[in-house]
């Protein structure tokens, strides 16, 4: 487990050293260049492997932009791409996938593509699964010009990413009745609740806020909610707060200062993320991370591949880079 907390880390370190570098692209862009810099060696360390899926829609223009960033700001990263996206869905790629992001421990993914009538569940969760990336971080910010209703937005969505709605557990008893089951357990609502308030203490954080629908899931909801201020109970320092998602949902696009950090349930982080996401700038700015004890994943906020866009390179690359 260590190894791979390790070599997140260490990616993230490479991460930062290509943020340092953004500076220097502008820079060359500036200057009239435009075709891609030769691999600058890395200053530091050494470099390391990072799995690369492009996904559909826009995701392959998307990677092309990181590819090409990279290589200006001599990022200490080579990319292994691995081919998961609506031609290559079956159960090999997705082996191959998996092999690839626990051989190298970090991946950056597009979108895959999982249409309503496709006979399979979706591939993106399937992968949070199997690799337990139980952890889904989102932080919104607002953005200098970027004109938006709301300013100062500051907030942190952190979603279990593992069971809920998204266990892909469902199926039709008899023709016109259908059984989706919502897997809600107090090891895993425990442990997303810990994380947060862990992030909280970690990032100077002041509030959690759990959001729920324990008034009609009383037991499943309930369960969540309970395991959450059963571990606000040892971070005293950190406010803890609860909040039904419908109320959650108005309170966002009303005022969203108030909140600071966000722990919920797998459907409802989906959806509370792509809110926040709206209120900042849209889809294409705001990075999504995909956290587990030994691997990770950073792809942007949506799960929207954007086919409509792929033909246009009008995408913002902002929430990939």
């Amino acid at each position: 487990m260590a190894s791979g907390v390790g070599r997140s880390a260490s990616v993230l370190r490479a991460f930062e050293h290509f943020l340092s570098g953004l500076r220097c692209v502008s820079c060359l862009h500036k200057r009239g260049y435009s075709t891609p810099a030769p691999t600058v060696r890395a200053q530091y360390g050494g470099r390391h492997t990072v799995t690369l899926m492009a996904g559909d829609g826009v995701g392959p223009e998307l990677m092309g932009h990181v590819k090409q960033v990279f290589r200006y700001a001599g990022v200490p990263v080579d990319f292994e791409e691995i081919r998961l996206d609506r031609e290559h869905n079956d159960s090999e790629a997705f082996r191959q996938a998996l092999l690839a992001v626990k051989r190298n421990g970090t991946a950056l993914k597009g979108s895959v593509e999982t249409g309503i009538d496709s006979p399979t569940g979706s591939l993106n969760a399937q992968l949070r699964t199997e690799l337990d990336l139980f952890a889904s971080v989102i932080k919104v910010q607002s953005i200098p010009g970027v004109q938006t209703r709301h300013d100062n937005i500051d907030v942190v969505i952190i979603r279990e990413n593992t069971e809920g709605e998204y266990s892909n557990l469902e199926h039709e008893n008899v023709p016109g009745v259908v059984e989706s089951l919502k897997i809600i357990t107090a090891a895993k609502s425990t442990r997303i609740a810990r994380y947060a308030f862990n992030y909280a203490v970690e990032h100077g954080r002041k509030k959690v806020t759990a959001v729920h629908k324990a008034n009609i899931m009383k037991l499943g909801d309930g369960l969540f909610l309970e395991c959450c201020r059963k571990v606000s109970e040892e971070f005293p320092q950190i406010e803890f707060e609860s909040m039904i998602i419908d109320n959650c949902s108005m309170q966002m696009v009303s005022r969203p200062q108030q909140f600071d950090v966000m722990v919920l349930p797998n459907l409802y982080g989906n959806i509370v993320g792509n809110i926040a996401a709206g209120l900042t700038g849209g889809q294409g700015v705001v990075p999504g991370m995909n956290i587990g004890e030994n691997y990770a994943i950073f792809e942007s906020v949506s799960s929207t591949e954007a086919k409509c866009l792929a033909a246009f390179e009008v995408m913002n690359k902002i929430g990939h880079m």
